[in-house]
């Protein structure tokens, strides 16, 4: 059988969340229209009969920045590519201008032996391209994929290229000890990460990258089909109001979003206590 390890790197919000979400089945990575939403390198699990995949997608490159955070995140998408990665899936959005994440992204895949699929992605999105400013990269690049990632279009073109590249080996991992059935993320984390992008989706432009979400309990409830989860949203005192909203209107709004799609993810009637608080 196949098996190996593939990292996706691309600029922030190029679609790489939505492409493991689509490869894998289920929600791995939170999405949402805010660029950054993904902090931390997220390992999916994968297999079929040719063997196994172990995704990891990574953090969203930014150009040089004097943000700690940021700085961090970079960091930490650049140490995922020189890790013990078999292949690397660079995704493009070609519907945005090239800038200088996009050459960031390309500098540090230049320095990179290992194979490369460039896959151009949001080919279902209408409206103005700039995919003459990416024409060079056909030259660069011996592999290319053209997709859709949010409706899955020729998706299974990119397993198949990383399947012809991967080494014959055995088993990686046993999905089925994965949380959340190919996460491995904790129960914890993943209810933070989901309601953070519901916060996202919710307040869009108006929440700057800030917030944070810390999920303090999570039980269930003997004799009822019923897990109570106990969470506060954190961030600047200055944007409670704006989180919370008019009479509670938006904290609500999120709280509901996030209660309906873990109640769809784990099967169980869910009671969600969700808090708005200063970041300390």
């Amino acid at each position: 059988m196949k098996s190996g390890t593939v990292a996706l790197i691309g600029r922030p919000n190029a679609g790489k969340s939505t492409l493991v979400n689509r490869i894998v089945g289920q929600k791995v990575a939170i999405t949402s229209p805010k660029p950054q939403t993904t902090q931390f390198s997220i390992q999916a699990a994968f297999e079929e009969k040719r063997g196994q995949i172990l995704f990891l997608d990574t953090p969203g490159i930014f150009a040089k920045t004097k943000d700690p955070k940021l700085k961090e995140i970079n960091l930490t998408a650049e140490q995922a590519l020189t890790a013990d990665v078999d292949a690397i899936v660079y995704v493009i959005d070609p519907t945005r201008e090239r800038g200088l994440e996009e050459n960031r992204v390309l500098g540090t895949l230049r320095k990179i032996s290992i194979p490369k699929l460039l896959v151009f992605n949001k080919l279902d999105k209408r409206g103005k391209s700039f995919m003459e400013q990416y024409k060079f990269l056909e030259d660069e690049f011996e592999d290319i994929v053209y997709v859709s990632a949010l409706k899955g279009d020729n998706v299974n073109q990119i397993l198949d290229w990383i399947f012809a590249k991967l080494p014959e080996g055995d088993p990686m991992f046993d999905v089925n000890e994965f949380p959340s059935k190919s996460l491995n993320m904790s129960s914890r984390l993943f209810v933070e990460e989901l309601i953070r992008e519901k916060a996202f989706l919710r307040l869009r432009r108006e929440l700057p990258y800030v917030i944070r979400v810390v999920v303090d309990e999570i039980s269930n409830r003997k004799g009822k089909n019923l897990t109570y989860i106990k969470a506060r949203i954190l961030g600047p005192a200055r944007y409670k109001k704006m989180i919370i909203g008019s009479n509670g209107s938006k904290i609500k709004e999120i709280g509901a979003m996030s209660r309906r799609e873990l109640e769809i993810a784990t099967e169980r009637k869910i009671y969600l206590d969700l808090t708005v608080e200063e970041e300390r």
